[in-house]
């Protein structure tokens, strides 16, 4: 099994998503182990001191002006936990949780906490177990912290609450800790509020949207493709030139991928046949531009995760010159924003999607395909209520659109009177991305459809090989009506398992 270690300096991407969906094993490094060591000396020092310092011998956010003497400091950290374990709603997914304990054990292994090397590597070894706390989808404002998902996870540390077991039963913490043999931490100063203040929730769920978008855009320009080849379009509009002039990167890459998966078709530059026309539609001609800037946003959210993912996100953090000191790192703007401005691309991808699928079922802009693309229309009503289930995707995708980062909502006794919500950017983050990939997967049922149905014009060797590769996944083709929504499920699937853009690229070589 792959195995991650972990250092001082941080993670990368490929090792969030190796231990979040591919499971992992998580190791401490040497150099981690010593920092750890060297910060907790800092802190044991601080705390036999008289003068107070905040997580360390003081309560907590607006009631840090209390002291805290050293007989209630063990019982001070694990109140915290307890009480900031307070999410309501549905679970959270079993990856959001691994990545979300992964990050946090990021931050740990740092040597800015002030955590013992003895409960780094109890973290390490609950990940390892296979074991999952169970953590809700409400209660982070993303600031201070994701407070009440991470507390949910400090809790199973301390043997309390309810997790998930290997084999996906829910039980007793304490109980799925004494099955693998590890102990529960007996947590001292500051440990409590240091497993609680980060930005690891919000940042590993952007991770894996990262991830997954951009597989989607490659196949959102597949489908493109596609669809400009059924309604007869001109590929003269995706020349490295005309690109080249207006040097955005995502652009020229969505650009070049849809003029790969078009070579050799048959079926584009048509304009001057039966239904002459000087331009293609928007929705086609600038398929490239709206895919463009959404890979562009994608890159710019790749860098903000990048300088998260090197980050110590806590507070307060012990300094390599032996002070502790208090700060405002642990505020999630820099993840929300971009989480937020990723649900704005993806409602715009799907949008486009939408309106090429919508074209190709109306005979009177199709030129010269059946409405709806009807077996027999009238008798057949083909794709249009797969049209209507496309749109309704696409109307919630704008509503998930609205940012979540522009709500503020004062907590704490207004001390702490601006939070991100960037965890709420990330939620529906992922249940925009999800829609994503079935407005993708409906467009691509109705443009292979379409191209069927243009007999006598063979489509681009890639396109055929898309259109094999997805009727061998179970997704039928022209017809008469049928039940519909296995089908679209099949199509579902075959994108989101990645089969859409491995067809086309066994034909064309690696996309952008």
């Amino acid at each position: 099994m792959h195995t991650v270690v972990v250092g001082t300096s941080g993670v990368t991407a490929s090792d969030v998503l190796a231990v979040a969906r591919g499971g992992a094993r998580v190791e401490l490094s040497e150099e981690a182990v010593a920092a750890l060591a060297a910060a907790r000396g800092i802190v044991d020092a601080l705390a036999a001191k008289p003068e107070p310092v905040y997580g360390v011998s003081t309560g907590f956010g607006a009631l840090a002006t209390r002291h805290i003497s050293q007989e209630l400091r063990a019982q001070l950290q694990r109140n915290i936990v307890r009480s900031h374990a307070a999410g309501m709603g549905p679970r959270v997914e079993r990856e959001v949780v691994r990545a979300l304990m992964f990050l946090r054990l990021k931050t740990v292994c740092s040597g800015h906490t002030g955590v013992r090397p003895e409960v780094a590597q109890t973290m390490a070894d609950v990940l390892n177990a296979g074991i999952t706390p169970v953590v809700h989808e409400y209660g982070s404002l993303g600031c201070s912290g994701d407070l009440a998902p991470l507390s949910h996870c400090a809790l199973t540390l301390m043997g309390e609450g309810d997790a998930e077991g290997p084999d996906g039963s829910v039980r007793p913490a304490g109980e799925l800790l004494a099955a693998h043999g590890i102990a529960p931490v007996e947590l001292r100063e500051k440990e409590g509020l240091a497993l609680l203040n980060g930005t690891d929730g919000m940042l590993g769920m952007l991770v894996m949207a990262l991830a997954d978008l951009d597989a989607l855009y490659k196949s959102a320009d597949v489908t493109a493709a596609l669809s400009l080849e059924a309604l007869l379009g001109t590929d003269k509009v995706l020349a490295p030139e005309l690109h080249a002039i207006r040097p955005h990167p995502g652009q020229g890459a969505s650009a070049a991928n849809m003029l790969a998966v078009l070579k050799g078709s048959e079926l584009t530059g048509h304009h001057q046949d039966d239904a002459p026309r000087v331009q293609d539609a928007y929705s086609v001609r600038c398929a490239p531009q709206v895919a463009g800037a959404g890979r562009d946003t994608l890159a710019h959210a790749r860098l903000v995760a990048e300088r998260e993912l090197a980050s110590a996100v806590d507070n307060p953090v012990v300094l390599p010159d032996g002070r502790v000191e208090s700060n405002g790192n642990f505020h999630g703007a820099p993840v929300a924003y971009v989480l937020d401005f990723l649900a704005i691309a993806v409602a715009d991808l799907a949008s486009i999607a939408e309106r090429r699928t919508d074209r190709l079922l109306d005979k009177n802009r199709s030129h010269g395909l059946p409405p709806f693309l009807a077996d027999d229309a009238g008798v057949d009503s083909g794709l249009m209520i797969a049209q209507y289930t496309q749109a309704a995707l696409v109307s919630e995708l704008k509503r998930l659109a609205v940012p979540a980062s522009a709500d503020s909502i004062p907590s704490s006794a207004m001390q702490e009177d601006h939070v991100s919500m960037g965890w709420s950017a990330a939620r529906k983050l992922r249940t925009a991305v999800d829609n994503l990939t079935r407005v993708l997967a409906i467009e691509l049922y109705a443009a292979t459809r379409a191209i069927e149905l243009r007999e006598g014009l063979a489509p681009a060797p890639a396109s055929q090989a898309v259109i094999d590769a997805v009727r061998n996944a179970g997704v039928q083709g022209a017809g008469p009506d049928r039940f519909l929504a296995p089908d679209l499920a099949a199509a579902d699937a075959f994108v989101r398992g990645g089969e859409l853009v491995d067809a086309a690229e066994k034909i064309t070589g690696p996309l952008q």
